[in-house]
């Protein structure tokens, strides 16, 4: 029965091309369409439902962690629809899931739009690259994108640590190998310690969530080898000094030193509902200019973002700009820009001058040139 019903569940997600599932107790199950959440037409779940609907799903390891932890995520396939990113948890006493799509094909930067210097950024031989923002901002659909495009261009051996694994590679020019964290490795920053004797080109951390893994990762940047990683971040700055606070005091100079000489660019981006429906992703980009470098060093993070509002010609885009003209283009609403930008007031007030026809001309055309 349950596993009737899953599937049935599974297709609905996939067919009307939804991001979620929610299952809980008390509501029939929701999906997330286009940032929205919909209730779907079927029976209210009752404790037993969830249950099965777990079990039915769930892999044995996981139904115990569940057990002891009142939680765990992994993911699985559905046939040759699409994969599952999946997190079980209990709540009052029951169980809930939330499943999270995974397309199997690979978006190229031009559909996901992201700032072309991007492709140079993760050509090169050494450095961190970060990619950041909330939960449910795209991060792992641009990174599988960035590691799908040296997959297809160059000889590498890339390693990818996850938890859980997302988007599965194949071996294309490169040599992919995927260890899932509490499945192939117990830990992340083990992981990191341990590709390194793997003769790797390129490093893929899912998550830099403590001081070991980024300490492992910063480590792996400079001896070499080119380091993605992700974080909850929003903004570059924001990156930055989210990095150097995770350290103790006593460690945060020589950080600072480590981390301008490793970090090559940061990433950080939202989701936006687009007009007519699907959602747009707005993009900050900071490229590592020795200048930029140096405001890291000297602890004047303060000054990065005046820095990529001037860094055009790097190729360097503030988000709010991005947020601008996405509006400017008819591709978002304004109300649904603001809740997502880093800072309302100013955009608030930009677009309504914008609105009474009035322009800051400068960026306005740049803005156009990169549009049109």
């Amino acid at each position: 029965m349950a596993t009737i019903l899953i599937d049935k569940l599974l297709h609905t997600v996939v067919n009307k091309d939804a991001s979620d599932l929610h299952i809980t107790v008390g509501q029939p199950p929701v999906i997330r369409l286009h940032g929205h959440m919909r209730t779907l037409e079927t029976k209210v779940l009752e404790p037993e439902d969830t249950v099965a609907l777990m079990k039915s799903i769930t892999p044995e390891r996981c139904q115990q962690e569940l057990q002891e932890v009142g939680g765990t995520d992994f993911g699985f396939a559905f046939g040759k629809a699409a994969r599952f990113r999946v997190a079980v948890f209990k709540q009052r006493g029951n169980i809930g899931m939330v499943l999270r799509k995974i397309p199997n094909e690979f978006l190229s930067f031009e559909q996901l739009g992201t700032p072309a210097v991007c492709k140079d950024l993760i050509m090169r031989p050494r450095g961190l690259f970060l990619v950041t923002g909330p939960t449910g901002s795209g991060k792992s659909t641009s990174l599988a994108s960035m590691i799908n495009f040296i997959n297809d261009n160059i000889d590498h051996h890339i390693i990818t640590i996850e938890d859980p694994i997302e988007f599965y590679h194949n071996h294309k020019k490169s040599t992919v190998n995927q260890r899932e964290v509490g499945v192939d490795v117990p830990s992340f920053p083990e992981a990191i310690r341990r590709a390194l004797r793997m003769d790797p080109d390129v490093i893929l951390v899912g998550e830099m969530r403590d001081l070991d893994t980024i300490e492992a990762a910063i480590t792996a940047a400079e001896t070499g080898h080119v380091v993605f990683g992700t974080l909850h971040t929003t903004g570059a700055e924001g990156t930055v000094n989210r990095i150097i606070d995770v350290f103790p005091t006593t460690q945060q100079e020589q950080i600072r030193v480590q981390l301008s000489t490793a970090i090559i660019g940061v990433l950080s981006q939202q989701l936006i509902p687009r007009i007519g429906g699907g959602r747009v992703a707005a993009y900050e980009m900071l490229v590592v200019t020795p200048a930029i470098a140096n405001l890291i060093r000297e602890n004047k993070t303060f000054r990065i973002t005046s820095s990529i509002q001037t860094g055009s010609k790097y190729g360097m885009q503030l988000l709010d700009d991005h947020i601008y003209q996405l509006w400017r283009r008819g591709i978002i609403e304004k109300d649904d820009g603001l809740m997502k930008c880093n800072k309302p007031d100013e955009l608030s007030a930009r677009i309504a001058k914008a609105e009474k026809g009035m322009f800051d001309d400068d960026a306005d055309d740049a803005g156009e040139r990169k549009a049109g």
